[in-house]
């Protein structure tokens, strides 16, 4: 059993957007964000209070880059993820994590300190440093590409943690940092059925906000 506990917009739709490239049964919790302060109980699911929180057969995962690739591996086989004796699979890896680690991460900061916190403790040099910083590893990033997809040749869940990337930065303010090869990068991903699927997936349930 899976359940998936999410905000709309936020990293978990990395979890969602696995979900259904996998086409796996799950339930669906939409929550208003932050969760930790507006959605009752929810520090008893997660701890840590973020999102995603995602129970695969009732183990607690909360990273959004890993739960798409523990998806893969353990309901697979699954050519969404790259075998760990495969040559591309030091790539994979390292794209996976980059989605999180080197991309999303700048742009939280970005976005708390010009929407998040109230107008007194807003920051916008922080804000501008983070952009810049996002945008700096983006390009970076676009050259270690592998032709359409990040890496292996083919969508993979490298993809997934990597795409989101792109797309929150055009939903908080930051298109003017993705190059146009990343925002084509992301259109060839938004034509994905499984795509599609976690949009509607993510809209099918009452007001999140």
């Amino acid at each position: 059993m899976i359940e998936l506990y999410h905000c709309r917009g936020a990293r978990s739709f990395r979890a969602l957007w696995a979900l259904e490239e996998l086409g796996l049964p799950y339930t669906l919790t939409l929550m208003p964000f932050p969760p930790r302060a507006r959605f009752e109980g929810y520090r008893e699911i997660n701890p840590l209070g973020t999102v995603p929180a995602c129970r695969i057969d009732g183990a607690l995962m909360t990273e959004s880059a890993a739960i798409p690739h523990v998806l893969a591996t353990r309901f697979g086989p699954s050519d969404l993820a790259v075998a760990a004796h495969a040559d591309a699979y030091p790539a994979y890896m390292n794209f996976l994590l980059m989605g999180e680690a080197t991309l999303t991460f700048p742009q939280t900061i970005h976005l708390r300190y010009t929407q998040l916190e109230p107008p007194e403790r807003r920051v916008s040099q922080a804000a501008t440093d983070y952009a810049e910083w996002f945008g700096s590893r983006l390009r970076n990033a676009e050259t270690l590409m592998d032709g359409d997809f990040v890496c292996a040749g083919r969508f993979t869940m490298a993809d997934v943690s990597v795409g989101y990337a792109v797309l929150l930065a055009q939903a908080i303010g930051l298109s003017e940092y993705v190059t146009p090869g990343m925002a084509a990068y992301l259109d060839r991903l938004r034509e994905r059925d499984g795509f599609h699927r976690a949009l509607a997936a993510e809209q099918a349930g009452p007001p999140s906000v």
